[in-house]
């Protein structure tokens, strides 16, 4: 009697080039969000360097649009908490330019002695920051006020108390310089400079300003060490998702990812180390972003902040104290936008009544461009960093472009519109 042999299943190899191009497809569009910010991030950097001549990415220009915007990516870490458990909060221009008015009036106007060192100043600064955010909370968490009305509160009494400090119109500065740096200040190059091409010497004997390239070797060496850092914990994290069984993103994208992302921060490194080095701002934005990644991934408060924010009653039903949870991130909230204050007093170089004014608005939209949700639980730090920088580049580039300052809000008011009807869609679609 012949028999038919059943016919052999197909090798794991095969297998996996079929199911290839579906996993690549569905990572692709798992993190269409993620790519999508980075993707725009560099067509929007692209496009105001083919219209500014070239501008865009000169070193200088680089470092200044750092400086000038590094406020706001401050802050935006603190309002992504703020919005991620179901919140928002109006105050923090205000509260920022409070706060630099006060950090002035401490250094240059009030004679207090040992107590006006910069230093100092900012710490207690600090401080308050973290008071005015406990206030706000209380009543938004113990009270059960909607963030929308005290913080609403707040944006007025603090934008008020500002201009009371410093008697209506007037400005208080100039700020020391060991502050200033805080802002416009660059890390030393402890390692030493290297000339790779001579500066240019003109028929005076004086060196011909932009000529010749000398790099500032200790932003080099900081900025490899960056990138193989981000490579490693990309790769790492990637291995454990697997380990676990979580589906992972397949690994040719892995490694474009990664390239790309190493390859663009490499040249970064090099026109910052082609001018002046790294600003100090950047060494703090720097720090700042890997604990707030640090926090929200890793740490069980920030698994229940967004526990809060996707449903706040199933939080309490789980043992959550969504109070003190709520409060906590308005602390944060204050202390970021003391912070924010400080370093926009430090990069003007005096405290003017207008500081601040409006912030809250580019604040609020980095974090809705970067991917967070308006119903909360939804929202990643670095999405908020990305959304921070394009919201920097796009005021930087359009400034150097020459566009009015009401085309600038018209232009940024469609950008916030076209992410969050590109975030509906998605979840729609999904």
């Amino acid at each position: 009697m012949s028999t038919e042999s059943a016919p052999a299943p197909q090798s794991g190899a095969a297998e996996d080039v079929k199911q290839g191009p579906r996993i690549a497809v569905s990572a692709l569009t798992t993190n269409l969000r993620e790519y999508g910010l980075i993707i725009a991030l560099i067509v929007i950097m692209l496009f105001f360097q083919y219209t500014t001549s070239g501008t865009l990415f000169k070193p200088v220009n680089l470092s200044n649009l750092v400086q000038q915007n590094s406020f706001i990516i401050v802050m935006a870490l603190g309002m992504l908490l703020v919005i991620v458990s179901g919140h928002i909060d109006l105050s923090v221009g205000s509260v920022a330019g409070f706060i630099g008015a006060l950090a002035a009036m401490m250094m240059v106007i009030w004679p207090l002695g040992p107590l006006s060192n910069p230093l100092v100043v900012s710490i207690v600064c600090l401080i308050v920051g973290g008071a005015i955010g406990a206030a706000q909370g209380y009543w938004i968490a113990y009270h059960r006020i909607p963030s929308f009305i005290v913080t609403l509160a707040g944006m007025l009494i603090f934008r008020g108390i500002c201009q009371a400090l410093l008697g209506g119109g007037s400005s208080v500065g100039p700020l020391p310089d060991s502050f200033k740096a805080l802002s416009s200040g660059f890390i030393p190059d402890v390692i030493g400079p290297l000339t790779l091409i001579p500066p240019t010497v003109n028929a005076a004997g004086k060196t011909i300003l932009g000529s010749g390239l000398t790099l500032h070797m200790t932003t080099i060496v900081l900025g490899l060490i960056a990138v193989l850092a981000y490579a490693y914990f990309g790769l790492r994290a990637r291995r454990k998702r697997e380990r676990h069984g979580y589906e992972a993103e397949p690994f040719p994208l892995f490694v474009i990812k990664t390239l790309v992302g190493s390859a663009l921060a490499l040249f970064l490194v090099v026109q910052f180390a082609s001018y002046r080095g790294l600003p100090v701002v950047l060494l703090v934005m720097g720090v700042l972003i890997s604990l707030f990644v640090f926090v929200t991934k890793r740490m069980t408060i920030g698994r229940r902040i967004y526990a809060m924010g996707g449903n706040a009653k199933a939080a309490q039903l789980s043992g959550i104290n969504t109070e003190r949870l709520t409060l906590l991130v308005f602390i944060n909230m204050g202390v970021l936008s003391a912070l924010g204050g400080l370093i926009i007093a430090a990069r003007l170089g005096q405290a003017v009544p207008a500081a601040g004014l409006g912030s809250e608005l580019d604040v609020i939209a980095a974090v809705f461009i970067g991917g967070a949700s308006a119903m909360g639980g939804v929202g990643q730090v670095i999405g908020a960093v990305v959304g921070g920088f394009i919201m920097g580049v796009m005021n930087n580039g359009m400034s150097i472009m020459g566009v009015n300052v009401d085309w600038q809000q018209v232009v940024k008011g469609l950008v916030l519109l076209g992410a969050v009807i590109f975030d509906v869609y998605n979840k729609n679609k999904a």
